[in-house]
């Protein structure tokens, strides 16, 4: 078992977190906007102060890889990288999507959600890409994918083929507006956190799946793309 820092900034949601054996120990979270890159080491500061657990006793840092915000994702990254630089400590990534099942998976067993029928739902955690389109992934209820991640454009006839029983449902930073086209699925309010990374980040250290903290980069699954203003400047 093992003491791991959890750092997810890929949405708009700040979440860092101590975990010791896959269960969060301390944690420190915000929404309010994506200023992550000037919280995310205040929030990591005051973990180990609350704690007083010294930066050399953690055994692993664990990141949320994407997808999500490239921002976001590039800023938690770095930082991930530079803690396991400077603490000779090793990286661990953990899909946002798959944090963001095991987080919805934890609030149904604690009463936090209602999902009818949960063992036989399809389960799609989703972080907003912006318009109309989001990053998606099926899940089975014990948290098996069911389909790769993919970036899709919602409308009417999406996720078609797991919409014909009327069990799919959908949660994340982008599934309200996708609620509003898809009328035949069940929304439910489920917030990105590192609640989810913990036993995650635990079974890749168990297994000692570890990736290259000088090479590994996001998963930002679309390509970024700079947009020039149209207003003129003066």
């Amino acid at each position: 078992m093992a003491l791991i820092l959890c750092i997810e900034t890929g949405t708009d949601i700040c979440s860092v977190g101590l975990a010791r054996d896959g269960e969060i120990v301390s944690l420190r979270e915000s929404d309010e906007g994506r200023d992550h890159a000037s919280k995310v080491g205040v929030f990591v500061d005051e973990l180990f102060r609350q704690t007083g657990i010294t930066p050399d006793e953690i055994d692993a840092v664990a990141v949320g890889k994407g997808p999500g915000s490239y921002t976001g994702l590039r800023i938690g990254v770095s930082f991930a990288k530079g803690l396991c630089y400077g603490l000779n400590k090793p990286l661990i990534a953990v899909g946002s999507l798959d944090a963001l099942m095991e987080v919805a998976r934890e609030d149904y067993e604690a009463g936090i959600i209602d999902v009818p029928d949960w063992e036989n739902a399809k389960l799609c955690p989703m972080v907003d890409a912006r318009r109309m389109e989001v990053y998606a992934q099926i899940f089975d209820s014990n948290g098996k994918p069911l389909t790769d991640v993919s970036a899709e454009v919602v409308d009417d006839q999406s996720f078609a083929v797991w919409r014909r029983d009327g069990r799919l449902v959908i949660f994340g930073n982008g599934a309200l507006k996708c609620a509003e086209v898809l009328p035949d699925v069940t929304f439910v309010e489920v917030v990105p956190s590192v609640r989810g990374m913990a036993p995650l980040a635990q079974q890749a250290y168990d297994r000692g799946e570890f990736v290259d903290v000088a090479y590994f980069e996001p998963f930002y699954l679309k390509d970024f793309v700079i947009t020039t203003s149209k207003k003129k400047l003066l």
